[in-house]
């Protein structure tokens, strides 16, 4: 090792003075770790010196086994190019707020008759986004809370197409929205009633009720007397949201604060938005243990939150200390990205730190919690080995369910969870391909079959071998799942989830015994979410390819006529017609010659062969 960082110093101490993006990569070439510099030189060799005083750096550099860097001409573009490339390589020793998923945004859609939804993606489309929010439910939270203040359309109808094509539904006769679908809302009144939802989602909470009371006076004079309740209502609602928040400043102050805290089991990025003087919002971010938020480079975990952003405040403050170039290196590069000045600062006094500890505390006290949970799972699953008598606690578990409608519709979902934890990007299902009537168990072997032939071959999910397995199913399924680690030479532990007359899993089986499960608190509830989880994927699968399956013309069935050409045909004569019709009749109705006789020949097979 002591030979290697020898080479890799000698190698940076032929780097530049100058500002720059380096890349870390270990043996595999996979960059590991990404940082930026004004003087690349410097700090890449630091890296070499065998003198890193940080447990974090040390395991990172020892896994370094080369390093690549990229040249910038300014510390400005150094900062977007290594925002850029740890999106682009998600390095395992960066701070990855969007690790395996994106965080939510709140959308405001274009106009006309805009709507709030909750999206994981920004796209340069003409909405507006507000967030990101720590998890789906907190903003679902604030949408349906700002959805029932103002009164805005939730339906399915797009508007202005569907305006008096139906009925308004239950929902404008309880008061619940403004009804657009009625032809009765212009398109500048229901434009107002977003801009107060905006107004509020900028934490403008003042400027928000001041417009909704001009337009309620403007209403009651106007005489138009159920507008003006809806509007009053709204300023009630509001009045009692702004009630929840606590004032930590002047009203008219806006600004972010982050907090970095970090141990050895995890890392939170906390932020607190405060908008007139009111905490409005608090957010927490959990991150990899081995992220490392050095303070050279802790400039990229507050452009990987305010990414994008478009509620970006004019002031920023920060419980961390970056170097002190680094601050009006950040300022300028988010006020380019907010369209107006930002500032980036680290309080050292006052209420301003005051502030920041606040923060920090929010900070620790996630960190705190991660750890309460990871110790009840930790219990939960070595509990579960100690029941199956594994040899090691399972991490990676795969549970397995077959649902069908008929002979034709058949699906294997599988499930997967870390430890607990359900991790969905890893859901698989499988379409039962080589079955000519129903069976469970030959279903199950196929679907393992399929699924546990890609153990080793480097696929991102598939590829990982599970710790154990879990097939929805008694003794049967249980043998031919066995059969097939048999034949593919793995040795895997497999049990079958055995269910009550409730279909919840009252038992384990490993094909020879049963172990109850009933009285293990924390196992049975495991258990329970998983088989419901797993029957749920099965289920909505196998339902998903019926409906396909309905919605699919039968003229599809016939050789040179696809989707497209059988809603032509079908607008000129319907199918029962077809059926009856001969030739020279479908022609006659505008048919192509050509498709006439395919049509005709596929309804009369049986005359045909008689």
């Amino acid at each position: 090792m002591a030979k290697r960082l020898e080479q890799l110093n000698k190698k940076a101490q032929s780097l530049p003075l100058c500002p720059g993006v380096y890349l870390m990569k270990d043996a595999d070439g996979k960059v590991i770790y990404v940082g930026k510099s004004r003087k690349l030189k410097n700090r890449v060799s630091s890296y070499f010196t065998g003198t890193q005083k940080h447990p974090k750096t040390a395991r990172m550099v020892a896994r370094v086994a080369d390093f690549d860097y990229i040249l910038c001409d300014g510390e400005m573009e150094a900062l977007a190019l290594e925002n850029t490339l740890i999106k682009k390589y998600a390095p395992h020793y960066n701070i990855r707020l969007k690790d395996a998923k994106s965080y939510p945004y709140i959308k405001v859609t274009p106009p006309p008759y805009s709507r709030l939804i909750v999206t994981r993606e920004r796209r340069s489309d003409g909405g507006r986004y507000y967030g990101p929010y720590s998890s789906v439910a907190a903003a679902h939270a604030v949408t349906d809370t700002l959805n029932k203040i103002f009164s805005l359309a939730t339906c399915r109808r797009r508007f202005p197409r569907d305006i008096g094509r139906e009925r308004p539904c239950l929902y404008a006769r309880m008061g619940r929205c403004v009804a657009p679908c009625s032809g009765e809302v212009s398109e500048e009144a229901y434009a107002a009633l977003i801009r107060g939802a905006e107004g509020v989602l900028r934490g403008q909470i003042k400027d928000t009720e001041a417009h909704l009371a001009r337009l309620m006076t403007e209403a009651a004079e106007e005489e138009r007397y159920e507008a003006a309740a809806r509007y009053r209502d709204a300023i009630t609602a509001l009045h009692r949201l702004c009630d929840k928040q606590k004032v930590v400043g002047d009203e008219k102050e806006d600004r972010d604060v982050l907090a970095l805290y970090e141990d050895d089991l995890c890392g939170v990025l906390a932020v607190l938005s405060v908008r007139e003087g009111k905490l409005q919002g608090k957010h927490e971010f959990l991150f990899g243990a081995a992220a490392m938020a050095e303070e050279e480079n802790a400039a990229a975990s507050v452009l990987s939150y305010y990414d994008g952003g478009s509620d970006l405040p004019r002031e920023i403050l920060l419980a961390f200390p970056l170097p002190e170039e680094e601050y009006e290196v950040l300022s300028r590069y988010l006020s380019e990205m907010a369209g107006h000045r930002v500032r980036v600062v680290t309080p050292k006094r006052g209420a301003l730190r005051e502030l920041c500890e606040m923060a920090l505390t929010n900070a620790r006290q996630r960190a705190e919690r991660y750890r309460a949970e990871c110790a009840r799972e930790d219990a939960t699953m070595t509990r579960l080995a100690t029941l199956l008598g594994l040899e090691s606690t399972p991490q990676r578990v795969e549970a397995y369910d077959i649902s069908e409608i008929g002979r034709e519709y058949i699906t294997a979902g599988m499930a997967v969870t870390n430890g607990t934890r359900f991790k969905s990007s890893d859901y698989r299902t499988f379409r039962i391909k080589t079955l000519s009537g129903v069976d469970d168990c030959g279903a199950m072997r196929e679907a393992l079959a399929r699924r546990l032939a890609h153990i080793g071959d480097g696929s991102a999910s598939l590829g990982e071998a599970p710790d154990l397995i879990l097939l929805d199913g008694g003794v049967g399924q249980v043998h031919a799942g066995k059969a097939v680690l048999g034949e593919l030479g793995l040795s895997i532990p497999l049990f079958g989830m055995v269910k009550d007359d409730y279909h919840k899993t009252r038992a384990l089986t490993d094909g020879e015994r049963e172990l109850s499960i009933a009285n293990e608190g924390s196992v049975y509830v495991f258990i329970y979410r998983l088989q419901e989880e797993v029957h749920r994927i099965s289920v909505r699968s196998v339902m998903g390819a019926k409906g396909k399956s309905l919605r699919r013309s039968t003229l599809e069935d016939i050789h040179g006529i696809g989707p497209a050409k059988a809603k032509k045909i079908l607008r000129l004569m319907k199918l029962s017609a077809l059926r009856e019709a001969s030739v020279s009749e479908m022609t006659a109705a505008g048919i192509p010659p050509r498709d006439a006789e395919r049509i005709y020949g596929h309804f009369h097979k049986e005359d045909a062969q008689a």
